[in-house]
C-alpha cells in the first residue's frame, strides 16, 4: 500500500465467496450434511478471506459485521432481541435453529407440544426488497410493549475475530432509525419508531463492548436518509445520535447513507453529532458541492464515487478531475474514498470470467476490481504520480466502450420511433374481455394454477451442465427435457390443477434464459450476487441495444400444450423485470432500454398467440423494486414501466388471457399503476403478509382477477390444507369470489419435489373444499 493515499473504505463486501461457498455451506447444513460447528467454521473462513482480500487490494478502512449467514436486518433483530415468541418463547439466547426459523419458517410435526410454533409450525418472517435493490431483507416484527436486550454478540465477536487475525476493522451496524422504520407491527396504528428510546441502550451497550476491545470507529448504516422523511423521523435521527454521543463511549461514528440524494434531509444529516458521514455521489453527484458548503470543519466525509450497484468500470481520470477541487476545499485529512454503497450488490471478481468477450470484459469491474479502482483513485487524489498508467488505461477503456459498434443498432432505434398508441392498450375493456374468456375457458370457481417453474432438481442441473460441457448431445438433452416436462404435465393433471405450466426445466434463470437469446446481453459464469440467504443470482449484463433474433419459447410451449387438453400458460419474463434484474448500461436512460426489451417481448407474445397460446403470463416480479427512493420521482418511473408492459401485452385478441406476477410488493401506493397495466389476471405474494396486501385492491375496487399466494415458497414448510383455506378466507373478505384464483406465492424452482408435491396437493384440496362450501357463481 502506497504511503501517499487517502483512506479507502468499502462499507461492505460480497459475503457469498468467489465460488458461492456460503450457499454450499448453508444448504449442506440445512440438509444435515454438515454440523453447526462446520457451518460456523466455514463462515469464519469466508470472513477471514474477505478481510485479507481487502487488505491486499489497498483497502484501509475494512468493515466487520458486514457478513451474515442470512440477512443483516435479521441479524439486527436478533442482536436487539426483537424475536417474536412463536420462534423462541422466553429464550434468553438465540440459537441458530431459532435464527433460521425466523428466516425460513419451521415445520411442526403435530406431535411435539413443546415446539411452540402452533398447529401448523412457524411461518418465516415477512421478506421484502432492500430499498430499490434485488437484495431481500427479513422485516422486523415490532409491537407495543416491545422490549430490547443485547441477545446476540455477533458484531463484537466478529470484531474480535478480525483483530485476532491482525485486522483493525470498522464494525457495521444497521442504524437504529433505519431498523425501526423497516419494522412492521401487527397493529397498523402503532409506529415502531416510538420504540427508539427503548432501543438505544442496546446500541450503547454494543458500542461500549466494541470500545473496550479497541474499536475506534463504527459504521451506522442509515439509508433511510435518502427517503421522504417527515419531521418526526428527522427529529428521531437527531435524538438517537445525540443520545449515542452523550451516553455512549468515546468511539467515532460514521453514518452511511446510500441509494440516493439526501435532499431535504441534508441539513439533518449535517447536524448529527457524529464524526463522519458517507454520501452516495453516484446517485447524487450534485450533493458534493452542498456538502462542501454546509459540513462542519471536523466532519470526515466518505465520498461514494465508485458505483457499488453496477458493474461498469469507472473512468478514474474523469473522477480525479472532478474530485481534486472538492478535496482541496475539504482537506485531505477529512476525506475517505468509498463505493456508493456496500459492494454486496456486485459479483466478486471479473477475472473468474474466462468466456466473456475480451472487449466487454475490459469494460467491467466487480468487487475486486472496484477495490483496486478505489485504491488507485485514492492514491491519485493524494498526489501519487505512480498511478498515471492505471488512470490512462481506465480512460482508454471508457473511450473504447463509448464508441464500440456493439452498443447501438439503427434498426432498434427505428422501431422505438414507430411506437404509437395502438401498441399501448388492449382493444376492449376488461369487463368485455372477461366475459369472452369465461366462456372460452369454462374454469371452475377458485381456479388453481402455479406461477411457472417447478423444482430444478440435481438431475436437471446435472443435465444442463453436461450439455454445456459437451458430454450430453443436443438430442439427448432435448429428450431429457421433454421427459421432465411430460412428467410434470401428467402430474399436474393427476392432482387436478386447472391451468397448467410446463415447468421451465430448460431455463437456467427467468431473466438469463431470455437475455441469452436477445441481442445486447452478455453473461457470466461466476458473476453471482446474493438475493437472500443461500439464493444467489447471476444478473445478465445489458451492454447494448436489445432485439429478438428469433422466437424463444414457442417450441417448448407448443410441445407442452400437445400433452394436455387443459390450458397451458406460456411463460415470459416482462421487460421491467429483465431490466431491474440485470446490470444495465449507464449510457442511455433506463426507460429507453426498457422499451427496447418490451418490443422484443411483444414479438414473442405475438408468436405465441399465433402458435395457439390462449393464456400468456408476462412476469413483472421486479416492478416495484425499480421505484425511486423519492415519491416525487415515482410517477415518471411508473409511467414508462407500465407503458413497457402494455407495449408487450397489448397486441393480443380479447380472448387471449394475459397474466402477470409480482413479488414482494406493497401495492397501496402504486395500485393506480398496476390497474393501468390491465392484466387479466395478476398473481401476487401474500402468504407471509396474511393477505394484507389485498387491502389495496379492495380499497381501489380493482376489477380484474387476482391470484393471492397461499403457499410461501421461500420456506421449506409444507402448508396444510386448513392453513391455505384460512388464508383464502381472509382473501374472500377483501375480494369477490369471482375474482380469485389460488396459487403459490411464486415459482417453485428453488424448492424440492418432496415439499412441492404435498403442498400443491393440499392447495388443490383447499380449492375443492372452498368450491363445495360456496356459491359457485360468486358473491
Amino acid at each position: 500500500m502506497s504511503l501517499l493515499s487517502l483512506p479507502v473504505a468499502t462499507l461492505g463486501t460480497p459475503r457469498i465467496g468467489p465460488r458461492r461457498e456460503l450457499k454450499l455451506a448453508l444448504e449442506s447444513y440445512w440438509a444435515g450434511r454438515i454440523s453447526e460447528q462446520q457451518l460456523l467454521e466455514d463462515a469464519a473462513g469466508l470472513r477471514a478471506a474477505n478481510w485479507a482480500r481487502q487488505t491486499s487490494l489497498g483497502v484501509t478502512v475494512i468493515p466487520s459485521n458486514d457478513f451474515s449467514l442470512y440477512d443483516q436486518v435479521l441479524d439486527t433483530s436478533v442482536m436487539v432481541g426483537a424475536i417474536p415468541e412463536i420462534y423462541a418463547p422466553k429464550a434468553e439466547s438465540v440459537s441458530l435453529k431459532t435464527y433460521f426459523a425466523m428466516a425460513r419458517g419451521s415445520q411442526c410435526n403435530g406431535q411435539d407440544a413443546s415446539c411452540g410454533h402452533g398447529s401448523y409450525g412457524a411461518p418465516a418472517q415477512e421478506m421484502t426488497k432492500w430499498f430499490d435493490t434485488n437484495y431481500h431483507y427479513m422485516v422486523p416484527e415490532l409491537n407495543r410493549g416491545q422490549t430490547f436486550r443485547l441477545s446476540c454478540r455477533k458484531p463484537i465477536e466478529e470484531y474480535e475475530d478480525a483483530k485476532a487475525l491482525g485486522f483493525q476493522t470498522r464494525p457495521v451496524l444497521i442504524g437504529p432509525v433505519t431498523f425501526l422504520k423497516l419494522g412492521k407491527s401487527a397493529d397498523p396504528a402503532f409506529q415502531p419508531l416510538s420504540l427508539l428510546d427503548d432501543l438505544i441502550p442496546v446500541y450503547i451497550k454494543v458500542l461500549q463492548e466494541l470500545a473496550k476491545r479497541g474499536a475506534n470507529w463504527v459504521q451506522f448504516d442509515e439509508p433511510c436518509l435518502v427517503l421522504d422523511l417527515d419531521e418526526s423521523s428527522r427529529k428521531s435521527l437527531l435524538h438517537a445520535y445525540d443520545r449515542l454521543a452523550k451516553e455512549g463511549p468515546a468511539i467515532k461514528i460514521m453514518v452511511a447513507s446510500y441509494f440516493g440524494d439526501l435532499r431535504d434531509n441534508l441539513d439533518t444529516a449535517l447536524r448529527l453529532p457524529i464524526a463522519g458521514l458517507h454520501v452516495d455521489l453516484v446517485r447524487a453527484p450534485r450533493l458534493l458541492d452542498k456538502i462542501i458548503a454546509g459540513s462542519r470543519n471536523d466532519l470526515v466525509m466518505s465520498l461514494g464515487v465508485i458505483d457499488g450497484r453496477n458493474v461498469w468500470r469507472s473512468n478514474l481520470s474523469a473522477l480525479r478531475q472532478r474530485l481534486d477541487p472538492a478535496i482541496a476545499k475539504l482537506g485531505k485529512n477529512r476525506v475517505q474514498i468509498a463505493p456508493s454503497c456496500s459492494l454486496l450488490h456486485v459479483p466478486v471478481d471479473v477475472e473468474l470470467e474466462t468466456e466473456l468477450a475480451s472487449d466487454v470484459k475490459s469494460w467491467l469491474a466487480f468487487s475486486v476490481q472496484k477495490m483496486r479502482e478505489l485504491a488507485t483513485l485514492a492514491r491519485a487524489l493524494a498526489g501519487d504520480q505512480n498511478v498515471a498508467k492505471a488512470l490512462a488505461e481506465s480512460e482508454r477503456a471508457a473511450s473504447i466502450r463509448r464508441t464500440s459498434p456493439k452498443i447501438r443498432d439503427a434498426n432498434v432505434a427505428v422501431r422505438l420511433g414507430a411506437i404509437n398508441q395502438t401498441k399501448r392498450g388492449r382493444a376492449s375493456p376488461f369487463a368485455s374481455r372477461a366475459e369472452i374468456q369465461r366462456k372460452r375457458f369454462g374454469l371452475p370457481a377458485f381456479p388453481t394454477t402455479t406461477i411457472g417453474s417447478f423444482p430444478q432438481t440435481a438431475a436437471v442441473r446435472n443435465a444442463r451442465a453436461a450439455h454445456a460441457r459437451g458430454s450430453m448431445s443436443d438430442e439427448q438433452y432435448d429428450k431429457f427435457l421433454k421427459e421432465e416436462t411430460a412428467r410434470a404435465v401428467r402430474w399436474q393433471e393427476d392432482i387436478g390443477l386447472d391451468v397448467l405450466v410446463h415447468g421451465e426445466f430448460e431455463r437456467n434463470d427467468m431473466v438469463q434464459y431470455f437475455g441469452e437469446q436477445l441481442a445486447g446481453f452478455a453473461f457470466t459464469k461466476n458473476g453471482w450476487v446474493q438475493s437472500y440467504g443461500s439464493r444467489c443470482v447471476r444478473p445478465p449484463i445489458l451492454f447494448g441495444d436489445v432485439s429478438r433474433p428469433q422466437p424463444i419459447t414457442v417450441d417448448w410451449w407448443r410441445y407442452a400444450q400437445s400433452l394436455t387438453k387443459k390450458p397451458m400458460k406460456a411463460m415470459l419474463t416482462g421487460p421491467v423485470t429483465i431490466l431491474n434484474w440485470s446490470f444495465v448500461r449507464d449510457d442511455i436512460p433506463r426507460s429507453e432500454v426498457c422499451r427496447q426489451i418490451a418490443l422484443a417481448i411483444r414479438d414473442e407474445v405475438g408468436d405465441l398467440e399465433n402458435a395457439g397460446a390462449t393464456m400468456i403470463q408476462i412476469d413483472e416480479a421486479a416492478l416495484r423494486e425499480g421505484l425511486p427512493s423519492r415519491r416525487s420521482e415515482w410517477p415518471a418511473y411508473l409511467e414508462w414501466a407500465g407503458d413497457c408492459f402494455r407495449i408487450c401485452s397489448s397486441g393480443v385478441a380479447d380472448q387471449t388471457q394475459i397474466h402477470t406476477h409480482m413479488c414482494y410488493s406493497e401495492f397501496n401506493d402504486i395500485i393506480d399503476a398496476i390497474a393501468a397495466m390491465d392484466a387479466d389476471v395478476i398473481s401476487i405474494e401474500t402468504s407471509r403478509s396474511k393477505m394484507e396486501l389485498l387491502d389495496a385492491f379492495r380499497s381501489y375496487k380493482y376489477p380484474n382477477q387476482i391470484g393471492p399466494g397461499v403457499y410461501d415458497i421461500h420456506s421449506p414448510r409444507v402448508p396444510e390444507t386448513g392453513e391455505m383455506k384460512e388464508l383464502m378466507a381472509l382473501a374472500r373478505k377483501r375480494l369477490q369470489d369471482s375474482q380469485l384464483w389460488i396459487n403459490p406465492d411464486c415459482g417453485l424452482k428453488t424448492r424440492k419435489w418432496e415439499e412441492v408435491r404435498p403442498a400443491l396437493v393440499n392447495m388443490v384440496a383447499a380449492a375443492r373444499e372452498l368450491r363445495a362450501a360456496s356459491d359457485p357463481v360468486g358473491r
